[in-house]
């Protein structure tokens, strides 16, 4: 690849290791253990194998020391075996199989694997989101395994990392960095679906040939399906919470990677198993498929039975009016007549024995809130990613319930791809809370009414002043008391489910004040 060494001696040609491998060609270097990755030639087996070699100055015993905690790691992986990791022939030391003089503080020696190098698979363009699922499945796989037995594998740099003719991805040069952890293969499993998905390597420490990830103004990297339209949500939240540290709803084992990529399979079989609809013979169509829901249709249903309604009581009346008329103006049926001036029949006479001149209590006023407080900004509150639905946020708090802002349709129900999404309303002052009122057509959907002293906190700074489900068209959510705040949040924790499709939508949100 011709990748530029730091050891003048290794070149293709040269021999290491007492004279018994031949390098071939280099695959990579890995900068922050000063590792080397080439391919050999074992002249003693005449086979090809990978090599791992650290190059160091012997006389540095700290790095020498860092050198052989690696090699011990490389070692005890020797004893483990599966098809997703290259196993480990030979760890070589100083003094053993290694002379002072060739400027290596140690060589991992692993068999070859055929196929392809990662960078180059994706130089020219990402990997179709469905091969990438596999490729990674295939490849978590076999940490999860190492994991169960205590191993660390360092796959944590893409040049390590090759893909078989068979189209898996394999661990072609074992050797762990001295302090790796499990969370950093874990992590690597993320970086390695983002990198498949848009060309781009997510963690620290890359090759120069890969260009790194974009990140956010608040250094969190940007999602997957932003770089690359066609990625779906899932795969996408999915690598950002993988490779992230911290934050609410990360992913940190190999398990979990495993479980939302074996649904996120099964969804697309699932998919892929569904035929057309095939018109009938005789005109009729037929279907197994659950009607999807439009919530415009139903909408636009619901008025037009609402005007029916109105009407229909309208006749009604006119109909009582002129019945009373005709009875009104026969002379026999007539009562005494009707003073405009004196009270209305409806209105209430005081009980006996009260004066009517006594001022009569006003009835309480069962609205304990003022009018609805409209918000300077509304915009979308994801602080796991970019957001759903970020051009349509205004849509929520427009005043009219038709215009709509939706989330994005996802294959599993919340928290499978992220804990949650939402909108948080920024008002110019702070209000004092006392409900939230939501009018959205999205049965089942879950919601938290939060506070927050930012219009961009981490999920764990908010607080959960009320919160509900959404089963009616008008929803109203109150706070136990008042809460003084200008930042509010309503966040969403469970989706609307539709057959396999979970999406929720709110048409408008209207924020009452204390009255």
């Amino acid at each position: 690849m011709g990748i530029r060494t730091r050891g003048g001696s290794l070149a293709p040609g040269s021999v290491v290791g007492d004279g018994r491998y031949r390098l071939l060609a280099q695959f990579g270097i890995d900068e922050r253990a000063g590792a080397h990755l080439w391919r050999a030639r074992d002249g003693q087996l005449r086979r090809d194998v990978a090599l791992t070699m650290l190059v160091g100055d012997p006389a540095d015993a700290e790095a020498a020391r860092l050198a052989r905690r690696t090699l011990e790691r490389a070692a005890h992986a020797a004893k483990f075996g599966h098809p997703g990791i290259a196993r480990v022939l030979d760890v070589l030391s100083l003094g053993s199989g290694i002379s002072s003089s060739e400027g290596l503080l140690g060589i991992i020696v692993a068999e070859w694997t055929k196929g392809t190098d990662l960078v180059d698979l994706v130089a020219e363009r990402p990997v179709e989101p469905g091969a990438a699922a596999r490729m990674v499945q295939a490849l978590a796989e076999s940490v999860e395994r190492a994991h169960q037995s205590g191993l660390v594998l360092g796959l944590d740099h893409p040049q390590r990392i090759r893909l078989t003719p068979d189209g898996r991805l394999r661990l072609a040069f074992p050797g762990p960095l001295p302090d790796a952890t499990l969370r950093d293969d874990v992590k690597a499993l993320g970086a390695v679906l983002y990198l498949l998905l848009t060309g781009r390597w997510a963690l620290p420490g890359g090759p120069p040939g890969i260009r790194t990830a974009p990140r956010s103004p608040n250094g969190r990297v940007l999602p997957a399906s932003s770089l690359e339209p066609n990625v779906p949500e899932e795969l996408s939240a999915l690598a950002v919470r993988t490779v992230e540290d911290g934050g609410h709803g990360g992913i940190r084992t190999s398990a979990a990677i495993l479980k939302v990529l074996e649904d996120i399979a099964e969804a697309a079989e699932r998919t892929q198993l569904i035929n057309p609809v095939e018109p009938d013979p005789d005109g009729g169509v037929w279907t197994t498929k659950k009607p999807v829901k439009d919530a415009a249709r139903r909408r636009k249903l619901a008025l037009g039975v609402t005007v029916l309604v109105v009407a229909a009581v309208g006749i009604l009346a006119w109909l009582g009016m002129m019945a009373i008329s005709f009875f009104q103006d026969d002379p026999s049926a007539s009562g005494p007549a009707v003073n405009l001036a004196d009270p209305t029949p409806t209105q209430q006479q005081p009980p006996p024995g009260q004066n009517q001149d006594q001022p009569r209590s006003p009835a309480p006023d069962p609205a304990a809130t003022g009018d609805p407080v409209p918000p300077a900004e509304v915009t979308v509150y994801n602080p796991e990613g970019e957001g759903d639905g970020v051009a349509n946020a205004g849509r929520a708090v427009d005043g009219d319930p038709a215009t709509i802002w939706r989330t994005d349709q996802y294959r599993q129900q919340f928290p499978a791809f992220k804990s949650g999404v939402g909108l948080v309303a920024t008002f110019d002052q702070p209000i004092d809370l006392s409900k939230v009122k939501v009018t959205a057509d999205s049965p089942g959907t879950t919601v938290e009414i939060r506070t927050a002293d930012s219009p961009d906190p981490q999920l764990d700074d908010t607080r959960v002043v009320a919160s509900g489900t959404l089963e009616d068209i008008e929803t109203e959510l109150s706070l136990q008391q008042p809460a003084s705040t200008q930042y509010v949040i309503v966040w969403i924790t469970q989706l609307s489910s539709d057959g396999d499709q979970y999406v929720s939508e709110f048409g408008e949100l209207q924020f009452l004040p204390a009255g």
